[in-house]
């Protein structure tokens, strides 16, 4: 996956856009503005949808991408479409992408992907049916929580969440060549709230 394509012009004017610092409500904030009509590019993450995906034996989907090397298998993962609520986009990208219909689901999560400047929001979902891969993907595999090695990023900490939430330890391994196969500590293992285990620690800002 390459990365994001970098704005250099002005949507609204086409001006070349300069680094401007401007108030803002947490101070003094540099960003690329438009300096003729004073447009900004908020450079917002894009929502990603992603579906830990569970058939009745208790098995989850993963899948290869086309453009992934062999043997790289990651959960079915789409965009959020305008329009659309999360849970009606990640009930449309299971369908497309695999072919399987959601039967039930529950939010997992969410968990930034900084490298493609995207915000992933990752649901457990219950699907039922005969997969029938896209033309997007090319090899799928069933696996149960004591096969999966889950990645230490975004949809790696879902996939680790559902194999812990099944009564399983999760073991981490890199998802590309040159990764460090090791969690993130302030990511992995989840740490709840001494007052109220049903909250997690807020991250320090």
């Amino acid at each position: 996956m390459t990365a994001p394509q970098e704005t250099r012009f002005c949507t609204n004017c086409a001006t070349s856009l300069e680094r401007i610092s401007i108030d803002e409500d947490g101070g003094p904030k540099e960003r690329l503005r438009c300096p003729a009509c004073g447009w900004t590019h908020w450079n917002n993450p894009t929502p990603v949808l992603a579906a830990v995906i569970e058939n009745d034996q208790g098995q989850v989907l993963l899948a290869r991408n086309a453009l992934w090397v062999e043997g790289m298998f990651g959960l079915i993962t789409g965009f959020m479409e305008a329009g659309e609520s999360p849970e009606e986009g990640i009930c449309r990208e299971v369908f497309e992408e695999t072919g399987l219909r959601a039967m039930a689901l529950r939010p997992m999560g969410a968990w930034e992907f900084l490298r493609m400047n995207q915000v992933l929001i990752a649901y457990h979902v219950r699907a039922d049916g005969e997969v029938t891969l896209s033309p997007e993907l090319v090899e799928y595999r069933w696996q149960s929580p004591a096969e999966v090695k889950c990645w230490p990023a975004g949809t790696g900490y879902a996939l680790a969440q559902w194999v812990l939430e099944k009564g399983h330890q999760p073991r981490f391994d890199a998802f590309r060549p040159g990764q460090s196969p090791e969690p993130d500590p302030g990511k992995w293992p989840p740490r709840p709230w001494q007052a109220d285990a049903r909250f997690f620690d807020a991250p320090e800002l």
